[in-house]
């Protein structure tokens, strides 16, 4: 990508900006519009643990299909995987962790275990790690780092591990650390 997408402070693109290697350097060519496009499917898509091109394309067609704007429609269905609620509610560091967690039975639902990274939250859900998994050193770690905030679309209380999902977020509620441009995907699946 060039770009920083998680916003980790470790990151390798914090010292340099150029690419790797002896012709990192060299001038890059002026991107087309379908090259501008495929660039901000891509950041989306591996923003959140690199999800597959048919769960992606998936979830952009039930965005087009539900009335209202496609791009907030498709960062709110996003942000609904269970994955993502782990990750936003600082339960554990990065993202593919968060999908590794839910998938390893760590994370309950309204008090039913659920193990598919994938399954969509809805409002008024509350995710609880279980009993068992609290004192896990990669929870314990996460929830004492300062480096991301809450966004205002969940309710956490870290002593009990317990997230509430209050509400479906728009664009401008989501906290992400470059700037994700989903009118460029919604341009993307129109031409192909």
């Amino acid at each position: 990508m060039g770009e920083n997408i998680w916003g980790r402070a470790k990151s390798p693109l914090n010292k340099r900006e150029y690419g790797p290697g002896q012709h990192g350097q060299r001038r890059k060519g002026k991107l087309s519009d379908f090259g501008t496009q495929l660039r901000a499917k891509q950041k989306l898509k591996g923003y959140y643990g690199d999800l597959t091109e048919k769960q992606f394309k998936k979830i952009y067609a039930e965005a087009a299909r539900v009335t209202g704007d496609t791009g907030e429609n498709l960062v709110g269905l996003l942000e609904r995987r269970l994955d993502a609620v782990v990750y936003r509610a600082k339960l554990v560091p990065p993202i593919s962790a968060a999908r590794q967690f839910v998938n390893h039975g760590h994370v309950t639902v309204n008090g039913t275990r659920v193990n598919i990274a994938s399954y969509r939250v809805r409002e008024g859900d509350v995710i609880e790690v279980r009993q068992k998994s609290k004192q896990l050193a990669i929870v314990l770690e996460a929830v004492a780092l300062t480096e991301r905030d809450v966004p205002d679309y969940l309710e956490v209380d870290h002593n009990k591990m317990i997230v509430k999902f209050v509400r479906t977020p728009g664009l401008g509620d989501v906290p992400y650390p470059v700037q994700m441009e989903p009118n460029l995907v919604v341009e993307y699946y129109a031409k192909n």
